[in-house]
């Protein structure tokens, strides 16, 4: 979340970047975190000074004691209740505007990059890279969930039967390419410097806040009602959440984790055509990579994340393209962010298969994930993390683009991974 010292001293600032988000009544919600603080402020500063006159008064009341100065003992005796009575009354008040700041702090977003373009949405955002040639498929081409059906890949239906749409079931080599794919993700992740993390797929509340998924406005977090616990949309959430409460030393700076996990989103209100196949699920399979950084190198590593990403996809011989996201389309937490596409020939559209982000400070206010400085200071951690990569519009690409009359080709990459270099 944002920082009173942002907020306070970058007002102005604060309100533009909230409204390139779009986010509503930006300057009124501001004013209220503003006074709201103030509030906090008087409160306390009158607690202290009350504090301090109750410490005086104490002492005092021992030497009139010690004299025989019973009438200014007791005098000084009643001062004390009097401002002990007040005490409570002023620590209620603060109490109730630090409760009620830090609710209102959770609602607001963080505030975009400078170079976060403008716009309201998918369509404003700016192309910044297209790499690899689009496919020519046969007019009979078809796609990837009829191509699972033809080769007994993925069962659709049977996810059904056992637990509802959005949760296929991986046969046979459709059951061997997703694990060809993590581990290929994960062997890469591990030579660019990547430790392998295998967090719990559950999280507390304290775990959603810290990362930015609670409170859940959309409702889109499955929730286990009895032991109050959360199914993880994404390994961002255990993984960066490691470093809760934790103050790092600055030379151990950036570290850098990996991690495959099931995720699991409700996508409420998701329908069409466009959540066909593998197009979007409840369960499904990713890396993920996430740093935690200083502000002065954080925007090196965003750079860095980017470049992984994309030699993911050129091993994997996909066409695609890299989208910098603007304020209306960017994602709560995030700073900037871009998006990653790759074109799915039979579907003739773009799918997205990894977001990568920087955070700044946002994620790391939330969870007290500081860093010590060579001079001793202690400084916020900068976050960021990155899809590295999300398998089901992957999986959907890659038999869509490379089917053949002999049957799907594997790209050279991954047939080690595989054992097999076609499916047919």
């Amino acid at each position: 979340m944002l920082t009173i010292k942002q907020i306070t001293e970058n007002t102005d600032e604060v309100i533009r970047g909230l409204e390139k988000k779009h986010f509503k009544d930006a300057q009124q919600v501001i004013a209220q975190v503003i006074e709201l603080n103030n509030k906090r402020r008087s409160a306390q500063n009158s607690l202290d000074k009350n504090l301090a006159e109750v410490n005086s008064l104490s002492k005092t009341i021992g030497s009139f004691m010690k004299e025989g100065k019973k009438e200014e003992a007791e005098k000084a005796k009643a001062r004390v209740a009097e401002l002990k009575e007040s005490n409570k009354s002023l620590q209620e008040n603060m109490d109730t505007a630090t409760a009620d700041l830090q609710t209102i702090l959770y609602t607001i977003p963080n505030v975009p990059y400078e170079e976060v373009p403008e716009g309201f949405g998918a369509e404003d955002n700016v192309v910044e890279k297209m790499e690899g040639e689009i496919p020519e498929l046969p007019a009979d081409a078809l796609p990837h969930w009829e191509l699972a059906k033809k080769y007994d890949l993925i069962d659709f239906e049977l996810g059904v039967k056992i637990t509802g749409a959005g949760f296929p079931v991986y046969k046979g080599k459709g059951a061997r390419l997703q694990r060809a794919l993590i581990n290929f993700f994960l062997d890469e992740a591990r030579n660019a410097g990547y430790l392998e993390i295998m967090p719990p797929t559950v999280v507390n509340q304290a775990s959603g806040y810290g990362t930015g998924q609670l409170p859940d406005k959309e409702g889109q977090m499955y929730h286990c009602n009895l032991d109050d616990l959360y199914l993880i949309p994404t390994a961002e959430v255990p993984v960066t959440n490691i470093y809760r409460d934790e103050i790092l030393d600055e030379k151990d700076l950036p570290i850098k984790n990996c991690a495959y996990t099931e995720c699991f989103r409700r996508e409420a209100g998701s329908y069409g055509k466009d959540v066909r196949g593998l197009n979007r699920l409840h369960e499904f399979s990713k890396v993920e990579i996430v740093r935690i950084d200083t502000p002065q190198h954080s925007k090196e590593s965003h750079k860095e994340m980017l470049s992984h990403v994309e030699g993911l996809l050129q091993k994997l011989e996909l066409p695609f393209r890299i989208l910098r996201l603007c304020g209306g389309d960017m994602s709560f937490t995030s700073a900037i962010c871009f998006d990653f596409e790759v074109y799915s020939a039979a579907q003739k559209r773009w799918l997205e298969v990894s977001s990568v982000s920087n955070f700044d400070s946002y994620q790391a206010n939330r969870l007290k994930c500081r860093y010590r400085t060579a001079d001793k200071k202690t400084e916020l951690c900068h976050t960021l993390n990155g899809s590295a990569l999300a398998l089901p519009r992957i999986v959907a690409a890659l038999l869509e683009n490379n089917q053949t009359p002999e049957g799907i080709r594997i790209p050279k990459a991954l047939v080690p991974y595989c054992g097999f270099d076609m499916i047919n």
